[in-house]
């Protein structure tokens, strides 16, 4: 199984598609919430350069935004 993690803020609607895709092929993620978690948002900024969100990593691969295609791609779904 892939490790999946998505750096997201609650109210961004990509980072929801996002999270509901996940859901939807039953595929576990870990959310960290870079609205309130600092230290993610810092994280998240230092990996991607992007102060944007969702910033999703499939292993090591990361996707910038809710990008359908190379999320299938990368699960395999």
């Amino acid at each position: 199984m892939k490790k999946v993690s998505i750096y997201s803020t609650p109210t961004c609607t990509y980072c929801n598609m996002s999270k509901e895709f996940f859901k939807e092929h039953n595929i576990p993620f870990e959310n960290f919430d870079v609205s309130t978690d600092l230290v993610k948002r810092k994280e998240m900024i230092q990996k991607s350069g992007q102060m944007g969100v969702p910033v999703i990593f499939v292993d090591d691969q990361m996707i910038i935004g809710f990008d359908k295609p190379r999320l299938s791609k990368a699960l395999g779904v």
